[in-house]
């Protein structure tokens, strides 16, 4: 077992190190700004130099002694300041942070130096971004470097607002992710596709609120990730830890109490290429990542096993466990369980890389090639399974993301990106990839026990693979026309290929696959396209900033609907409609003091639905008798897809103030309001021939309403410098449905729906997230991470009568993360021993319940039917420990890190 993992641990280095894929395929930068005057006189100083060292930028000041320098990668800088006749003035530490504004004024003395000397002062990141004009965060890597998190997802879901993955109370699929400016969600699930790994990401940037013109096809936020580049000197790191569960929860995690390390490896090197006059960089990291996670099942049956629960009397009832047949009894079912091998259920194991390459053409022109590549699979936990492990789906996506990106500066106010990017991601999900593989078994076998027991044989029965290839071109121009105005142009196309194979494998047919024209196999190849064009000028005077702009969006689906949907599956087709629409967005920043601002914005934001919505069932094949022993995985059965779904929309207000308390201290507090209308529905509809189906339309909507405050103490340097933040969100969610399934669902349990609204889903009432960070940066540091927050609602059982959604809460949530790291220096190297643990206090967060109690450690449904047995091999109470329902246990990770 060691030898296995230990050859893993070098393949994956020598592939995180050499491995390039053969196939080729925002805002990304900020901006400095301020004045060089006189010390004495505070008169300015026309012609003097502001250079940012360690870069070819730079720029002199004009009559008003005042500079503008574009075009800077963010990151941490030294500005140095010079002119005939003053001493040169260097500050250290200068932020530039991506999409923003950074002010740095100098005060210049006479000189009465000899050559050479100069003055150096340590500037202090801003507590306060006067030129904020909504809710955004941006974080740097040495901010992420100490918080105990262990993907860039973690450190989103810190930020005020955001709700698992949900901003601001929108459904999820509502945030745009993009890469160095560049879209990379698949537009087919909404989700992104592609993980960036936390040592990789430069700056991190999260919008919560309203966002500028060039940002589409989001309604609820944008995260932004700016990747790493290589300097001019070589770096590198070698990092891995083991990671494991440290749980007294036995009762509800099977196997918890056994060691079943996490192993995570990872690797980077930088630095330049002896080519082409040292002017190209390359920056490559790679990560193997092995976790069998804290769920188990025990492998008491292969999905062949024959069991026979039908008589009514158990000692008639026969067990079939891996091939062998005995006579049923609770001993020998229990001892069956408790001799049983452990087997995860929700493993994960993922490779990814990243190379970066930087080539300086000239002082004015930049190239950026990267490229992404993973390779996951993981399994999800299915209840049912656990007993039969092997039944069940495994999921595997792989990927590649190219991205060239030509940055060509046109004067010193002046400049344009070229974009050109390229990626596919693919999805697989199956029991055995080969339908004709001898093992799948029929479908029957899945009903060989009952309710409430696990399964004692058979399988998922369905083959479900699907792509989706996206190339994008993007063109940007920004301009400092002015002091006061940055006017920024651009254009954005997009083509995809979604590409999508379903079918149920029939091991009791000879052709295993079902016929093209079958309910049971269903196939399609899609060319979406759409466009985009976008202005906004960014207005920067004294007393105010504004930004102010407009989107323009086209979207063609490239799909067909039937014209008779009492009949859809034999009526004439027609091409679907494309959609266009334009976006205003608008937002000002008024500075009430040096040290405060108070910010309001306004904006329309659209989005295509998934487009997965647009393209089910692509043939509008409707078997209203079907089975459901074994439903597709990934669609909903007898609801058709619709390539006419108009674009959802949202409307945002939001006020919000930022002020400065002291020197190390800033309160932000911010009030948001979001309409959201045409979202993703359902209707149902009659059949000629009678019985009822349903499809996708434009019909729900949804309110939130919120609030946000937070307190910053800045980590300042010291024997124990200590850093801090807390904040608090109160959010009302309100809507008339959370799943746009559920119109036809509720038709299809007899419930009937009020139309009315009630809370989302994701409606979580009050959030606190609190961090708290003490050390010294170059010795060791100590953080930790708070989170306590109202549970989500769910509908409890009321039995018959109308459905009232959401008319209860789940139990509070309350988890503590902690993470420690100690820094030596041993012959040149830098060694760095860390500990990470999650759920520190090994906190059960009840994440589902049992409708009837509200409870995740139990339900009624044992009580009332204590005097039954289920038609399987375990007792009634043994179904309802539900692992899934609770958030994972306490997991401590523990590793060393080495720096060169």
């Amino acid at each position: 077992m060691g030898t296995t993992k230990s050859l893993k641990f070098l393949i994956i280095l020598i592939m995180s190190v050499f491995i390039i894929h053969h196939n080729l395929i925002a805002g990304t930068t900020g901006k400095l700004t301020g004045r060089v005057v006189d010390k004495q006189s505070g008169e300015p100083l026309p012609g003097a130099n502001v250079i940012i060292e360690g870069t070819t930028l730079g720029a002199a000041c004009d009559l008003d002694g005042k500079y503008i320098i574009m075009m800077i990668a963010p990151g941490i800088y030294t500005v140095r300041a010079e002119m005939m006749g003053y001493k040169s003035t260097r500050y250290e530490n200068v932020k530039i942070s991506i999409d923003l504004t950074t002010k740095q004024d100098f005060q210049l003395e006479t000189t009465v130096l000899e050559m050479g000397e100069e003055v150096m002062i340590v500037a202090e990141r801003p507590m306060v971004q006067m030129d904020l004009t909504s809710s955004e965060a941006v974080i740097g890597s040495e901010t992420i470097a100490r918080l105990p998190v262990d993907h860039f997802e973690d450190v989103v879901n810190l930020q005020a607002g955001v709700v698992d993955g949900h901003f601001r109370g929108g459904r999820r699929g509502e945030v745009m992710y993009m890469i160095n400016g560049l879209p990379v969600n698949d537009v087919y699930s909404g989700s992104y596709a592609f993980q960036v790994e936390n040592n990789a990401i430069a700056e991190l940037e999260v919008i919560s609120g309203t966002f500028n013109a060039e940002y589409g096809q989001a309604m609820s936020g944008v995260v932004n990730i700016v990747t790493k580049e290589g300097g001019d000197k070589y770096n590198g790191e070698i990092s891995a830890y083991l990671g494991n569960y440290f749980s007294n929860n036995k009762d509800v995690f099977w196997n918890i109490d056994k060691f079943n390390p996490t192993y995570n490896f990872e690797a980077s090197l930088s630095g330049p290429l002896p080519l082409l006059n040292n002017k190209l960089n390359f920056y490559i990291t790679g990560r193997w990542f092995d976790k069998e996670g804290y769920i188990y099942g025990k492998d008491v049956f292969e999905p062949s096993d024959q069991s026979d629960f039908i008589a009514s009397d158990m000692d008639e009832w026969t067990i079939m466990s891996h091939g062998e047949t005995y006579q049923f009894s609770k001993q020998l079912a229990q001892q069956l369980i408790a001799e049983a091998k452990p087997v995860p259920m929700a493993p994960s194991r993922r490779i990814n890389t990243m190379l970066k390459l930087t080539y300086k053409l000239t002082a004015s022109d930049k190239l950026n090639y990267e490229l992404l590549w993973q390779d996951m699979s993981h399994k999800n936990y299915d209840h049912r399974f656990r007993l039969n492990p092997n039944g069940d789906y495994q999921r595997v996506t792989s990927g590649y993301n190219n991205s060239l990106i030509w940055t060509h500066m046109l004067s010193e106010r002046a400049f344009f990106t070229l974009k050109i990017n390229n990626f596919l991601n693919t999805y697989k999900q199956y029991v055995y990839e080969d339908p004709y593989d001898p093992r799948y078994v029929p479908v029957r076998r899945l009903q060989d026990s009952g309710a409430n027991a696990f399964l004692t044989g058979g399988m998922q029965m369905w083959n479900f693979q699907r792509s989706t290839n996206t190339t994008t071109g993007k063109f940007d121009l920004t301009a400092q026309i002015s002091n006061a105005h940055q006017v920024k142009f651009g254009v954005e196309a997009k083509r995809h290929k979604l590409w999508l194979h379903e079918f149920e494998v029939v091991p009791d047919s000879k052709r295993r696959i079902p016929a093209p024209t079958s309910f049971n196999n269903n196939q399609y190849t899609h060319y979406p396209k759409d466009f985009a064009a976008y202005i906004q000028d960014k207005m920067e005077f004294d007393y105010m900033i504004v930004n102010a702009g407009i989107r323009f969006d086209y979207f063609n689906p490239d799909g067909e609907l039937p014209t008779d949907f009492t009949n859809p599956t034999t009526s004439p087709r027609e091409t679907a409609t494309t959609s266009t629409q334009f976006s205003p967005r608008f937002g000002l920043a008024y500075p009430i003091s040096s040290n405060g601002v108070i910010h309001v914005s306004y904006g329309h934001f659209f989005q295509i639905p998934n487009l997965d919505y647009l393209y089910v069932n692509p043939d509008f094949e409707l078997y209203l008798l079907q089975s459901t022993v074994s439903p597709p995985p990934n669609s909903t059965l007898n609801i058709l897809g619709n390539a006419s779904l108009k674009p959802q929309k949202t409307v945002i207000y939001e006020i919000g103030l930022q002020q400065q308390l002291s020197d190390n201290f800033a309160l932000n507090a911010t009030a948001y309001r979001k309409d959201i209308r045409n979202l993703l529905s359902t209707e149902v509809l009659l059949l000629y021939t009678g019985g009822y189906y349903s499809r996708y339309i434009n019909r729900d909507y949804a309110n939130v309403k919120g609030i946000t405050v937070s307190l910053e103490k800045r980590q300042t340097e010291g024997i124990i410098g200590v850093g801090a933040s807390v904040d608090y969100t109160f959010q009302v969610a309100k809507g008339n449905a959370s799943d746009p399934n559920d119109t036809f669902l509720n038709a299809q349990a007899g419930k009937e729906t009020l139309k009315q609204m009630r809370p989302l889903d994701w409606d979580r009432r009050h959030q606190i997230n609190a961090t708290l960070s003490f050390g010294r940066a170059a010795d060791y540091n100590i953080s930790v991470i708070g989170r306590v927050a109202t549970g989500f609602p769910y509908t409890s059982v009321y039995g018959s009568g109308a459905y009232i959604e959401n008319n209860s809460r789940k139990p509070l949530f309350l988890s503590f993360d902690l993470y420690y790291f100690k820094i030596f220096k041993i012959a040149g190297l830098r060694y760095t021993g860390f500990v990470r643990v999650f759920n520190v206090f090994d906190r059960l967060n009840e994440l589902e319940v049992f409708p009837d109690t509200g409870r995740a450690g139990y339900s009624l449904t044992p009580f009332h039917q204590s005097y039954l047995h289920p038609r399987g091999i375990n007792e009634l109470e043994d179904y309802f420990v539900r692992p899934d329902f609770y958030s994972a246990p306490r997991e401590v990770q523990v590793g060393v890190s080495i720096e060169f």
